[in-house]
C-alpha cells in the first residue's frame, strides 16, 4: 500500500544556451547581409551618377595647391604683402597638397568601380560631345599635383616617369578628338568644338608642355604648346561664332564659360615655363585673360539661373580664377608695380573665397551623390547625367 501510494517526482531540465546562440547567430547573420546589400545597393547607386565632371573638385584643388606652393616658394620684396604671405607656414601646403591628393584618388578610385560595372554608361559618356571632354580633367589633375608636390624635385627619374604616366593619356585622347574634327567634317566639328567644354582638351595641352618644360624637355613641350595653341585658335573662332549670348550654353553649364578665361591663362604659364621669363607673349596671353574675365563679371544675369541649385559645374568657376590668379604672380613679380600688386592680391582672395565656398556647399549637398535605391530610379539614370546630356543649342 505504502508502495502505490508513493509519488515519484520528475526533473525535467531544459538548455537554452544552445537555442539563444543560435538564434543570436541567426539574426547576427542576416543583420550582416542586410548591412551588406544595402552598401553594395548605395555603391551603385553612386557609381551609376558619378561621372568625370567630378574630376571639376581635383582640378581645383590641384591649382590651389599649385597657387599657393608657387606664393610660397617665389621670391617677392621685402616690403610687400606678398612677401608676408610667402612666409606662412609649409604645413598649410602640405596640409593642402595632401586634401587634393585623397580627394583625386577617391575620384579615380570611383571611377575606375564605374568603369568595371557600369563599362556602358562610361562608353556613352565618351562618346557624348561635352562628356568626353572632362576624360582629360583626371590627368590634369594628375600633373597640377604633380608640378605642386612638396617632395618631388622636377628633373629626377621618379618626376619623369609620373609625368610620362600622366601626360601620354592626354596626347592618346588629342589624337581621339582632334583626328576626330580633322577626318569627320564640319558637322563633327560643329557639334563637339562648339561648345566652351572644348577647350579642356587645350588645358590638358599647356599642362602638359608646362611639366614638360620643368624637366628640361624643351622640345616636348614646344610639341604640346603648339597642339594646345593651335586648336585653341580653332576653338576661340569657332565658340564665338557659335554662342549666342545666353542661348548657345545650357542653363546647367553656364559656369564652364568661365574656362575661357583658364586656357589663355595656362598658356601663358606654359609660355613662361619653355622661354624661362615672363616675356611680352606670356602678357599678351594674360591680358586676353583680364579681358575675358572682365567681359563675363560684367554679366551676372548670364549666371543667376544656374545658381539656383548647387551641382558639380559650380567648380567650373574655380579652377579658371585660380589659374588667373596663378599667372597674376607671375606677372607682379615681372612688373613689380602697384597695379599688378593690388590685381594680384584681389585675384588671390576671390580664388581662396570660391574654393572655400565651394568646398562648403560641396560638403553640405554630399548626399547629391547618395540617392534612394529603387529599381525604376536605377533603370531610369542616364548614363551621363543632367549635366553632361544637356545639348549645345545651334
Amino acid at each position: 500500500m505504502a508502495t502505490q501510494g508513493s509519488r515519484f517526482q520528475i526533473e525535467l531540465v531544459v538548455d537554452t544556451t544552445t537555442t539563444t546562440s543560435n538564434v543570436c547567430s541567426h539574426s547576427d547573420s542576416f543583420s550582416n547581409h542586410q548591412h551588406s546589400t544595402s552598401f553594395t545597393k548605395l555603391l551603385m547607386s553612386v557609381l551609376t551618377r558619378f561621372h568625370a565632371g567630378y574630376f571639376r573638385i581635383s582640378l581645383s584643388l590641384g591649382s590651389q595647391a599649385l597657387l599657393w606652393k608657387t606664393i610660397i616658394t617665389s621670391e617677392q620684396d621685402t616690403t610687400t604683402l606678398p612677401h608676408v604671405l610667402s612666409t606662412l607656414p609649409s604645413v598649410a601646403v602640405y596640409a593642402l597638397w595632401s586634401l587634393s591628393f585623397f580627394t583625386l584618388v577617391l575620384l579615380s578610385l570611383l571611377y575606375l568601380l564605374r568603369c568595371f560595372f557600369f563599362f556602358k554608361m562610361v562608353k556613352a559618356e565618351f562618346l557624348h560631345p561635352v562628356g568626353v571632354n572632362y576624360f582629360f580633367a583626371p590627368w590634369i589633375s594628375w600633373l597640377l599635383l604633380l608640378e605642386s608636390a612638396p617632395f618631388v624635385a622636377p628633373k629626377t627619374t621618379l618626376y619623369m616617369v609620373l609625368c610620362w604616366v600622366f601626360a601620354v593619356p592626354v596626347v592618346v585622347l588629342d589624337v581621339k578628338i582632334y583626328g576626330q574634327w580633322l577626318t569627320k567634317g564640319k558637322r563633327v566639328l560643329s557639334s563637339a568644338a562648339g561648345n566652351p567644354t572644348s577647350q579642356m582638351s587645350v588645358i590638358g595641352n599647356l599642362v602638359g608642355a608646362q611639366a614638360a618644360a620643368h624637366m628640361g624637355w624643351k622640345e616636348c613641350a614646344l610639341w604640346l604648346f603648339s597642339v594646345g595653341i593651335v586648336h585653341y585658335l580653332v576653338l576661340f573662332v569657332t565658340l564665338y561664332q557659335r554662342l549666342s549670348g545666353r542661348d548657345g550654353v545650357p542653363v546647367l553649364l553656364r559656369p564652364v564659360l568661365f574656362l575661357f578665361i583658364a586656357a589663355p591663362s595656362v598658356a601663358s604659364l606654359a609660355w613662361e615655363s619653355i622661354v624661362g621669363t615672363f616675356d611680352t607673349a606670356s602678357k599678351m596671353l594674360f591680358f586676353l585673360s583680364l579681358f575675358l574675365f572682365l567681359s563675363l563679371i560684367c554679366r551676372p544675369n548670364l549666371f543667376r539661373r544656374s545658381m539656383r541649385r548647387f551641382n558639380v559645374a559650380w567648380w567650373d568657376y574655380s579652377f579658371p580664377i585660380t589659374s588667373f590668379a596663378l599667372v597674376s604672380t607671375d606677372y607682379a613679380e615681372e612688373v613689380k608695380g602697384t597695379f599688378s600688386h593690388i590685381l594680384m592680391l584681389l585675384l588671390l582672395a576671390l580664388s581662396v573665397l570660391v574654393s572655400l565656398a565651394l568646398t562648403m556647399f560641396t560638403l553640405l549637398n554630399f548626399n547629391m551623390l547618395l540617392v534612394d535605391i529603387y529599381p525604376s530610379k536605377l533603370s531610369s539614370v542616364n548614363p551621363c547625367n543632367v549635366i553632361l546630356t544637356s545639348p549645345i543649342k545651334n
